[in-house]
């Protein structure tokens, strides 16, 4: 009787122990996942590395590939409840997982200090934030840290405005000023004011952001702006812009772009613009294109008369973890060292974009060339004034851009072909018919 009770304590106590030990191992395993270039994957692996040096016991294994292969693969093992407890996010496709409930709201880890983010803009925070609908109440919380901040950006050619004898406009300048200084430039230098760029679909969020309007509604079923004067304005001033010459007109805009097929031939390179209009990640190659001793300035998007800053951060991408993450707690411990360790961020190096923390953006800095200085300034600038970031394009927003914003706005419009007013009419009536077509 002895012997059968000590077996059973024996075989009670091995239970424990592997219980204890399924437990301690859930707590110190991590999976991760990304997407991205060899130089990425090279530079994750090492930071991964390095948090496993600092935090002995713990376990990190790994995933990753390109852009197309990813989402093919992390849907797959969402579906069967597998993918990665850390996994990069992308700003297009948050709201979708996060409604479908395979994404956990990081809100408390923020508030508790887990993820620190005393040194992280709200507006960087909030471009991670999701409103979802469930059980007939609509939550709002932050679902994925970014890492990496974008922001739209007109480069000046200061030597440009030296040149026509003007002094650089305000940091807060309009499209108004904007439109003056064209013709002062164009007349005093012959250069272009900007050669490409005021009427693509970038500047349609840019405009409508400026008078405290959106583009579309959040849950993209509608468009989001009903005072038409702003953009209507807008295509009016360019439109006088390109009859005065200093736009190049519709008719020389094929020749303009086939003239630059890279950074190296781009106009403001070759002295024929004052401004080029850029996303800040791809203003470093186009510097270092034409030569760290040009005189450049980076600047903001002009507003609208007496309107709010028509910029907004983009995110690069996200960290989010994911709803089945056993140990979200060891999760948001590696985002935090991910986005606040300045020896990991030596490593990553703003490999994904402009660091979100003012620390770590300013500790590198120290360490960059003109150019990449000059855009961590920027996007820094920028953070402290950025409007919201508007909510993803809804779905059919690729034929909405193919079909209608071009051919029945942009291009009838700055041909002379309609008048502003009938092309914004125009866009407003089959856009959003495309989007009823989508519910």
């Amino acid at each position: 009787m002895r012997n059968a009770k000590l077996v059973f304590v024996l075989c009670l106590m091995t239970m424990l122990m592997s219980v204890v030990t399924v437990v301690q191992a859930q707590d110190t395993e991590l999976t991760i996942t990304w997407w991205g270039s060899d130089n990425r994957h090279d530079r994750t692996i090492e930071v991964i590395e390095m948090f496993e040096a600092e935090n002995p016991g713990v376990d990190v294994t790994y995933e990753f590939s390109g852009w197309s292969d990813y989402w093919t693969r992390v849907n797959t093992q969402a579906a069967g409840g597998s993918v990665a407890c850390v996994m990069q996010q992308d700003y297009a496709y948050l709201t979708e997982w996060a409604n479908r409930g395979l994404l956990l709201p990081l809100d408390e880890y923020i508030e508790s200090g887990a993820i620190n983010a005393s040194s992280i803009p709200d507006s960087i925070i909030d471009s991670g934030r999701v409103q979802v609908a469930q059980d007939g109440e609509t939550t709002d919380h932050v679902y994925g840290i970014s890492l990496g901040s974008n922001s739209m950006t007109y480069i000046l050619d200061a030597d440009a405005f030296e040149e026509a004898g003007l002094e650089l406009p305000a940091w807060d300048w309009t499209w108004d000023d904007f439109e003056q200084l064209g013709y002062q430039i164009y007349e005093s230098t012959g250069k272009w004011i900007i050669a490409y760029g005021p009427w693509d679909d970038n500047h349609f969020a840019a405009v409508l952001l400026s008078s405290g309007q959106q583009p579309f509604t959040d849950d993209g079923t509608s468009l989001g702006w009903d005072d038409v004067t702003p953009m209507v304005e807008h295509f009016a001033r360019i439109k006088r812009l390109m009859d005065a010459g200093a736009i190049p007109s519709m008719d020389m805009q094929a020749d303009v772009e086939s003239a630059s097929p890279s950074h190296e031939q781009s106009p403001i390179i070759r002295g024929e613009e004052a401004i080029r209009f850029q996303w800040s990640n791809q203003v470093v190659s186009l510097w270092n294109a034409a030569g760290e001793d040009r005189n450049f300035v980076l600047y903001p998007v002009p507003r609208i008369e007496g309107g709010e800053s028509a910029n907004y951060l983009k995110p690069s991408m996200f960290f989010s973890i994911t709803q089945n993450c056993p140990n979200p707690e060891l999760g948001a411990q590696f985002i935090d060292y991910f986005t606040n360790s300045l020896e990991a961020n030596e490593v990553l190096f703003a490999e994904r974009g402009v660091p979100v923390s003012s620390e770590v953006r300013d500790h590198l800095s120290m360490m960059v060339d003109t150019a990449t200085g000059a855009t961590f300034d920027f996007v820094g600038t920028i953070a402290d004034t950025a409007s919201p970031i508007p909510p993803p394009n809804p779905v059919g927003y690729s034929d909405i851009n193919s079909n209608v914003w071009g051919p029945m706005l942009v291009e009838p419009v700055l041909f002379g072909l309609i008048s502003p007013e009938e092309g914004v009419e125009t866009f407003r009536t089959e856009a959003q018919s495309i989007l009823d077509s989508n519910q």
